[in-house]
């Protein structure tokens, strides 16, 4: 395996994440992952809310592919608590952990950690008092909601997790008790069949550089399912219109929208460095070219866990 260093004075001035990312670039440009990470292609197409929001559904469409998510309730022992929507960045990281675990094992039951935190130092997130309920909270948005996936002619109500048995105390800001047994988030039926098919890999290293944004994870998951499929020499053009219409519903203008995708399309270039594309005044145009991880190189093998530890702690 080669490789490079990288001179101290190159990184100086820069931020620790601006440092990071170009660490990971050099690995990534360099050497092929030692694990693979998974996501949905829908999911890759169509995202999850990337800020809070107190609606109780949440629609997203783009092209063929489209997300419908409804919130929904989990039952703490005593009663019925109603959950908001996911949203940010960790429920993205928790769900393509929990999907690559399912697709390495070959079961949608996949074991989370006996506790919250536990589940956390697996995912290399925070483990301060605010990251911890806050990730509670996503966890348990996350295996509440309703999706109905639609691509194509096919409309599939998959919710995502069929059994959310973990973690006592869900509701609890502090876990004094440890489960005796590995807590379990099984997913359901539809949606891993779906996912069998449907699986986008992903380089782990790419997702540890980009964790500091989820408009950046966004456009990435997106290249890694899209640009690989781009079949002419002249490239497809994709306009400023339609990409402010797939990626920001938050802005009210498309400037904004276009300055903020630019400056998070810089770090995806820098960590998916086989992504062809150019930005133009009235277009984004995506070249041929090369999946973020080659299919000879998509390895089920191995503890996803291990990887995702190097993860630094994530904000929302």
């Amino acid at each position: 395996m080669r490789r490079t260093v990288i001179q101290a004075d190159l990184l100086s001035g820069l931020t620790r994440q601006q440092s990071n990312i170009v660490v990971l670039s050099n690995s990534i440009a360099q050497d092929p992952p030692d694990w693979t990470l998974f996501q949905h292609s829908v999911l890759c197409h169509v995202q999850l809310p990337r800020t809070r929001t107190h609606e109780r559904r949440y629609e997203k469409s783009s092209g063929q592919s489209s997300l419908l998510i409804e919130a929904g309730a989990l039952w703490t022992g005593s009663e019925w608590v109603q959950q908001p929507l996911p949203y940010g960045i960790k429920p993205r990281i928790a769900f393509m952990h929990i999907i690559s675990e399912a697709i390495r094992t070959q079961s949608p039951r996949v074991d989370v950690g006996r506790s919250a935190r536990s589940f956390m130092k697996d995912l290399g997130l925070d483990l301060n008092g605010r990251s911890y309920a806050e990730f509670r909270r996503q966890i348990a948005a996350l295996s509440a909601c309703r999706m109905t996936i639609g691509f194509g002619n096919t409309t599939i109500e998959a919710k995502p997790v069929e059994e959310f048995n973990t973690w006592d105390g869900l509701n609890s800001q502090n876990e004094t008790s440890v489960q005796l047994d590995p807590g379990v988030i099984q997913l359901s039926s539809k949606f891993f069949a779906t996912l069998m098919d449907h699986a986008v890999p992903l380089d782990p290293r790419a997702i540890s550089g980009l964790q500091h944004s989820s408009l950046a994870l966004d456009i990435y998951t997106w290249l890694a399912q899209r640009i690989c499929r781009v079949d002419t020499k002249r490239g497809d053009d994709i306009p400023w219109a339609r990409l402010k219409e797939q990626f920001g519903q938050d802005y009210k203008n498309r400037h904004s929208f276009k300055r903020d995708f630019l400056k998070s399309l810089l770090a995806v270039q820098a960590v998916y460095p086989a992504a062809h594309l150019e930005a133009g005044r009235s277009c984004l145009t995506l070249f041929p070219s090369s999946p973020p991880i080659a299919k000879t190189m998509v390895s089920m093998t191995g503890s996803l866990g291990r990887i995702l530890k190097q993860l630094p702690a994530l904000g929302n």
